[in-house]
């Protein structure tokens, strides 16, 4: 049964949270449809910039991205103290970055005076809207309306475009994140859509590298002109930053890094990489990497983990303590995948 978005995410838990969403048409959202010989290679780029612009708008900052064919894939950090820190004008101009926001509003914007009724009207919208900016559920419909209307648009139809509303993981713990940002970096190669991290087009760690994609695409006339006429430019995406050791978390918390080292994660995605494309779950490579005997996870259960992050776990990732804690705060019984975690968090054995 559908479960309301507020039964499953809780801030309080965790602020990290994997989130994807599938077409519903045959048609892709990107890549080469093989029934229509028709190439939507050109929106991947969409996907990303549009990212960019709400990452620049909301308090919610993107870990890791993957654009596939015909879905995508999102690892996102909720920062709801810096969206309670904002001021009134600050919420506006964020807010109005991506809606044009109510009268009063744009009339408060343009320093026309207003009263004190009026100027309490505007402070319930900033209200709203401040929750909203640090909301997953709204990051989520803006990014999805826009890419549905645009592509739509250009496909001279209308009706749904995505298949149902976008699933969404909690990530309560480090490996978790870990396990969930690798799954993501590796859809391309667990596709057979690339042969190395490097290769795969459109992902967050490719980005990381400074590679561009292969098949990168250049901004629409259209776009173009848009934006020369309005006198803006499409922000680059900023990904969260790596912290520089494991031991390093406590200060890595409170810049909102990733608490591992750069270099660590890359040297597992490109292992975990191999692994995986080789079909070597029986027999694991030699050159494990030292970033699992540091977290005590045994190498076959991350392999399984982290090549099926939606198939194992559906709600939420963690250890079993922080399961029971995230049921009681969501007032729910249990939730599935708890085998899963069980075994992922087995102590790391060299038996």
């Amino acid at each position: 049964m559908t479960r309301a978005r507020k039964e499953l995410v809780s801030l309080d838990d965790t602020p990290y949270y994997h989130c994807s969403t599938r077409c519903v048409r045959r048609a892709f959202l990107c890549g080469k449809d093989r029934y229509t010989n028709q190439d939507y290679e050109h929106r991947r780029a969409w996907v990303v910039e549009r990212l960019a612009q709400l990452a620049d708008a909301f308090s919610i900052e993107v870990a890791a991205y993957a654009v596939m064919s015909n879905h995508y894939h999102v690892v996102l950090r909720v920062d709801r103290d810096a969206a309670n820190g904002w001021s009134r004008d600050e919420v506006i101009e964020r807010w109005r970055k991506l809606y044009c926001g109510s009268l009063l509003v744009q009339r408060y914007a343009a320093k026309q005076p207003l009263s004190p009724a009026e100027l309490d009207a505007v402070d319930k919208d900033v209200a709203i809207w401040r929750e909203r900016l640090c909301d997953i559920s709204w990051f989520m419909r803006c990014l999805n309306e826009y890419l549905a209307r645009r592509a739509n648009a250009e496909d001279g139809c209308k009706g749904r475009f995505w298949e149902s509303r976008f699933s969404s993981q909690a990530l309560l713990d480090d490996i978790a994140l870990l396990a969930c940002m690798t799954y993501v970096d590796l859809n391309p190669i667990r596709a057979g859509m690339a042969d190395s991290p490097e290769n795969s087009d459109y992902t967050s760690l490719q980005a990381r590298l400074g590679i561009q994609p292969q098949t990168a695409i250049t901004p629409s006339s259209e776009a173009l002109s848009a934006q020369q006429s309005e006198g803006q430019k499409s922000p680059a995406l900023p990904l969260m930053p790596f912290a520089g050791q494991i031991s390093e978390v406590a200060n890595a918390s409170m810049t909102n890094a990733i608490p591992f080292s750069l270099a660590d994660y890359l040297a597992l995605v490109d292992w975990s990489g191999r692994a995986v494309r080789d079909d070597k779950r029986g027999s694991i490579p030699g050159n494990l990497p030292p970033i699992l005997q540091r977290l005590q996870i045994a190498p076959e259960q991350w392999l399984k983990a982290s090549s099926g992050i939606e198939k194992n776990f559906t709600y939420a990732i963690g250890p079993i303590a922080k399961l029971s804690e995230l049921c009681e705060a969501l007032n729910r019984r249990w939730l599935r995948g708890q085998r899963a975690c069980e075994q992922l968090y087995r102590r790391y054995s060299h038996a």
